[in-house]
């Protein structure tokens, strides 16, 4: 009898190890289809986000503005081998003039191939989508329109400064992207992106061309999805599916949506029209808000309150991981 049980034991743990292994291959199987990611530090960005939102509303002309334009210029001398400032007056919709600035930082200038990211860094002079009537004259922080994609660039450029990359890559802050005309106005003109429409018109360096760009707005919303953009299919389709594939791959799927979406006005627009850069805007579209986008654009909730690690990290780490797969 003890025989008996001793081999009924035996046949148990014998089943039982060979289901665990099964099991435990199966999970390596499904581990080994994520690919492995690049450092991408969140606390690192969530302080370059914080730090520009620190300053105040970063519109053009004032102090806030001209403060963390010294900022952004210094942290990318630290990173970058070249940093070039291009200073340019800017005419609004209401006939002001700006003292604008946009911000290069550029690695490896000397190689041919090239890849170009970009985002905006002043912010709304008014938030004219708020709930609030009464604040709707009121400048906002841009905390994710505006700092949250300067603040990913920001840290990947740190981490391209410890691990280069084998191609040349240039970053671009783009001023005065924000000062459009407002909400229920129409005045004839192109009077959003100011930077990148004067940037595409007078490159920082004569016969500039990259082989793709990636632009970068509002990427710091709790949950944000980004979907496939209107103008990124028109203009990039292949860089669109060259980046949704690699998001898929480390795991990205609830962020970057496989779904095409809205035509929207942005930097990357004028970078394919006038510089014929094929550039993809990732960017934050909800539907379910009136607007188009989150539910703090242009209001004064757009804050550091509202930014998610989280989000930065898996768009930073999707940037930095196509980044070093060129060659």
């Amino acid at each position: 009898m003890r025989k008996i049980l001793l081999i009924v034991l035996c046949v148990i743990i014998t089943f039982s190890a060979c289901k665990k292994n099964k099991k435990e291959e199966k999970n390596n199987k499904k581990i080994a289809t994520v690919e492995s990611a690049p450092s991408f530090n969140a606390d690192s960005a969530f302080y370059f986000v914080k730090a520009q939102t620190d300053f105040g509303p970063r519109i053009p002309n004032s102090v806030a503005h001209k403060t963390c334009a010294s900022f952004l210029t210094n942290c990318l001398k630290r990173f970058c081998d070249t940093v070039i400032v291009q200073s340019f007056v800017a005419t609004t919709y209401d006939g002001n003039k700006l003292n604008s600035f946009n911000i290069i930082g550029s690695f490896s200038p000397e190689k041919e191939k090239r890849v170009l990211l970009a985002a905006h860094w002043d912010s709304r002079h008014i938030a004219d989508h708020d709930p609030v009537p009464e604040k709707r004259t009121l400048p906002i922080d841009g905390a994710n329109d505006g700092a949250s994609g300067v603040g990913v660039l920001l840290e990947i450029a740190r981490q391209l400064s410890i691990k280069n990359a084998s191609i040349g890559v240039d970053i671009i802050f783009f001023d005065a992207e924000d000062y459009g005309t407002p909400s229920g106005e129409n005045i004839q003109g192109d009077w959003w992106c100011l930077g990148s429409q004067y940037w595409a018109r007078n490159p920082h360096r004569p016969n500039y061309h990259a082989t793709f760009g990636i632009l970068l707005d509002m990427v710091g919303a709790p949950d944000a999805q980004f979907f496939q953009e209107g103008f990124s299919s028109q203009y990039a389709q292949h860089v669109l599916s060259k980046v949704w594939s690699k998001a898929f791959r480390l795991g990205y799927q609830t962020y970057f949506i496989n779904k095409p979406s809205n035509y929207i006005t942005d930097d990357h627009y004028y970078v394919n029209r006038i510089a014929r850069i094929p550039m993809i805007n990732i960017v934050h579209q909800d539907n379910n808000t009136g607007t188009g986008f989150n539910y703090t654009w242009h209001t004064t909730m757009d804050n550091i309150s509202n930014i998610d690690k989280n989000t930065l990290s898996a768009v930073g780490i999707t940037v930095l991981s196509v980044i070093y797969s060129e060659n």
